[in-house]
């Protein structure tokens, strides 16, 4: 059809092609020539001046697409797999940040105060003085105060920043530069990614500290030390649980707060929580007073505690120090001339750190006090103990060198060593040859050994308390006993030779055997028992006659503290350590104790007396090895069957000492008797520790003074007559020794009666 007032056909809509479209736009750009004949109305016008219709245009095609070829396919592969990945990344991504920032919020919700944060201990510490009031010993958790960037040492900032965490100040918690850095160096060097270098920064160091926010609960774990080492476990999941935490800890706590939680929580070696305990154990000071050396030693610790700790190995503690002074200067901290100075001069341990003395003792303090206060304290307390650090290394030097030059290369033997007041003050304790460490096998308090002939003073000490005196005579001669369910038992001398009557003196000098059970035996069996534990000797006694010979077990220092009763007159002592325990911050003590005498077990006549046999038995008899070249000494060897232990405990007027040696595995010693080694322990620990002390005598009897009175010869004369002096005729009477006062009034009677004066 024909549009009205046009000679063109209309183009059916949507069907011109793209070649027509292009084709009509010159022509209604151009003007077209008038058709001849033209005019309105003219032939097959149409109202438009009867032009030539125009020419109808080719119908034309669009070209079609080239064929693609393989690398067009792979082109468009590539293309859509890229449009889903870029998918799955970007929405994942999301999803991702979505998380994040509701588990940093979450987090960030749970955080407390620093204040609450930074003392996170489940336990307290014990702080231990010697006698004199001198720091020597540290247990539990020592925390020493809450500190902060603002009242520390700047060196110790500086160093800890340089050390763990450069770009500290600069990131939001989380560093992936430095996560990659570790990762790519635990790979070059054959471990697993996260197995080595953490690349933690401080923030996420802080986050293990505190568990991610995990308290401690003693129903999950079995101990503090196992919370956290499960809270220090690197896995991927607790590296993904620590990115919230992190980003929450920034967002809630200031770069200083963040570093105060750091300084007061990490471990830090020797049993310290925090740079202000271990400023006080290693060096004797505050953290606000360390040098460069000092802080780059303490800082040298985070890597690893126990490994780096001064009092383990100083020099390896130096090294780390060393390395750390380095990135200190590196990073700008430390001038050339700084760091070069602190280099010259290393840090070094204090006085009492050096010295790393006392862990049996201190170990022995902690066992023998009130868990509350001591193992399981969650207070601070202090000890002031009776402690005695010179005594101590007199006794470790003494030891140390009798096994260097005088015991063969090799041997495994051990040895103990208690030294102790007349009152029971326990001054040093060596609990055997290793005596560096906490928690060792104390075999000085926790080894039962059999006493052998170190248990036969109280024998004497039964007898002389019941009237005998040091010059009786007792019998040393063949001896069987039948021992119900047992047989006949027939006790033998060590020389296996028999000396017959001799003094109860003289028995004890040569430590006879025979002549001590039939004295056990005459004196009471049960009494011997009783007067032994009422001394302090708790373990379980024997019930047969072998209790005289030392058959039963005891500790080395139940048997020094037996010992001290002997020399303070006769009366038993509770050996004790503790003089004084407070907590921390507070003046008035919760305890005190000045002394360890208990009441009275022998007279003090018998106790003197026993003095004065025991003196003999080292002057002239088995206990020679311990002698003193400056003052008397009183004691008694022990050696016991097939000379598994040996035993010397002895006095002088001042201290009471004793020595065991002897396998833990209850192997023979060979050759070691009580008389041999162990009495030379013996001598050469109280030679370093009575050398400054003037000598004063024994506390025991005069033997010429307490010596028993001629005997009083009464004579009948042929007329009846009564005369005293002479030869005893037939039918004199000998009236014997007078043990008590009230027999020695009835001869002064007696003399008068006879006109003697």
């Amino acid at each position: 059809m024909n549009s009205p007032g046009t000679g063109r056909r209309s183009a059916p809509s949507g069907r011109r092609s793209l070649v027509a479209d292009r084709r009509a736009a010159p022509a209604a750009q151009t003007p077209r020539k008038a058709a001849t004949g033209g005019g309105s109305g003219g032939k097959g016008g149409g109202g438009n001046g009867g032009g030539r219709p125009p020419r109808r245009s080719r119908k034309t095609r669009a070209p079609r697409p080239r064929p693609r070829g393989p690398l067009g396919w792979i082109a468009a592969l590539v293309r859509f797999v890229w449009r889903i990945i870029w998918g799955l990344v970007w929405r994942g991504t999301a999803a991702v940040l979505l998380l994040l920032g509701a588990a940093t919020a979450y987090y960030y919700a749970q955080l407390p105060e620093v204040s609450a944060v930074v003392d996170a201990r489940a336990r307290g510490s014990v702080t231990m003085l010697d006698r004199d009031g001198t720091v020597f010993a540290w247990r539990g958790e020592q925390f020493g105060g809450a500190i902060d960037p603002g009242t520390v040492s700047d060196h110790l900032t500086h160093a800890v920043v340089a050390t763990e965490d450069r770009r500290f100040y600069r990131h939001l918690g989380v560093s992936p530069r430095g996560i990659a850095s570790a990762i790519r160096i635990n790979l070059s060097e054959g471990r697993g990614p996260l197995s080595g270098h953490g690349g933690s920064t401080i923030t996420q160091q802080v986050a293990k500290l505190m568990c991610l926010g995990v308290p401690y609960d003693p129903e999950l774990w079995e101990s503090e030390a196992d919370y956290e080492q499960d809270c220090r476990r690197t896995t991927i999941w607790r590296k993904i649980q620590e990115l919230p935490f992190a980003l929450a800890m920034e967002a809630r706590y200031s770069k200083d707060e963040i570093l105060s939680i750091y300084f007061n929580r990490a471990y830090l070696g020797a049993g310290t929580r925090g740079f202000e305990a271990a400023a006080q154990r290693y060096f004797g000071i505050s953290s606000s007073d360390l040098n460069p050396q000092q802080a780059a030693m303490l800082a040298g610790l985070l890597v690893a505690p126990s490994y780096y700790a001064p009092t383990r190995n100083l020099e390896r503690a130096q090294r780390r120090a060393a390395t750390v002074i380095r990135l200190m200067e590196d990073q700008g901290y430390l001038t050339a001339a700084q760091a070069e100075a602190a280099q010259a001069n290393p840090a070094r341990l204090s006085d009492a750190a050096e010295q790393d003395t006392g862990g049996y003792f201190a170990d022995w303090i902690m066992a023998s006090g009130p868990d509350f206060l001591t193992g399981d304290t969650t207070e601070d307390v202090i000890i002031r103990t009776t402690f005695d650090a010179d005594m101590q290394a007199a006794a470790e030097a003494a030891l140390e060198n009798v096994f260097a030059n005088q015991v063969r290369e090799g041997s495994e033997a051990q040895a103990a060593i208690v030294v102790m007041s007349a009152d029971g003050a326990v001054r040093a304790m060596v609990g055997g040859r290793d005596t560096e460490g906490t928690g060792l096998f104390n075999r000085a308090t926790q080894a039962m050994r059999q006493t052998g002939s170190a248990f036969k003073p109280f024998v004497y000490a039964t007898a002389l308390d019941l009237g005998w005196r040091f010059d009786d005579l007792i019998l040393d001669a063949p001896l069987t006993i039948d021992i119900p369910g047992s047989g006949p038992w027939s006790p033998e001398n060590y020389t296996g030779e028999f000396y017959g009557e001799i003094t109860l003196t003289e028995a004890l000098r040569q430590s006879l055997n025979t002549a001590a059970v039939r004295l056990s035996e005459e004196a009471g069996r049960d009494l011997v028992r009783t007067v032994a534990s009422q001394f302090g000797i708790e373990s379980s006694l024997a019930d047969g006659p072998a209790l005289a010979l030392g058959a039963s077990e005891s500790t080395l220092i139940e048997m020094t503290g037996a010992y001290a009763g002997i020399l303070n007159g006769g009366s038993a002592v509770l050996p004790y350590g503790v003089q004084e325990l407070r907590l921390l911050g507070d003046s008035t003590p919760m305890f005190e104790q000045q002394s360890g005498i208990q009441e009275r077990v022998i007279s003090e006549n018998a106790a003197r007396q026993l003095t004065y046999m025991m003196s003999v038995a080292v002057a002239q008899g088995t206990g020679q090895r311990a002698q003193l070249p400056d003052r008397p000494v009183a004691g008694k060897t022990g050696t016991t069957n097939s000379q598994r232990d040996a035993w010397f405990i002895g006095f002088t007027a001042d201290y009471v000492a004793g020595v065991w040696m002897g396998y833990d595995d209850n192997s023979p010693l060979a050759g070691v008797t009580g008389g041999g080694l162990p009495a030379e322990i013996w001598r050469q620990t109280m030679e370093r520790i009575q050398a400054d002390i003037p000598p004063r005598p024994l506390p025991m009897i005069d033997p010429v003074e307490a010596a028993r009175p001629a005997p009083l010869v009464v004579e009948y004369g042929p007329d009846g007559s009564v005369g005293v002096g002479g030869e005893p005729p037939p039918r004199g009477t000998l009236l014997g020794p007078a043990p008590d006062e009230a027999d020695q009034i009835l001869m002064r009677v007696l003399n008068g009666l006879l006109g003697r004066e």
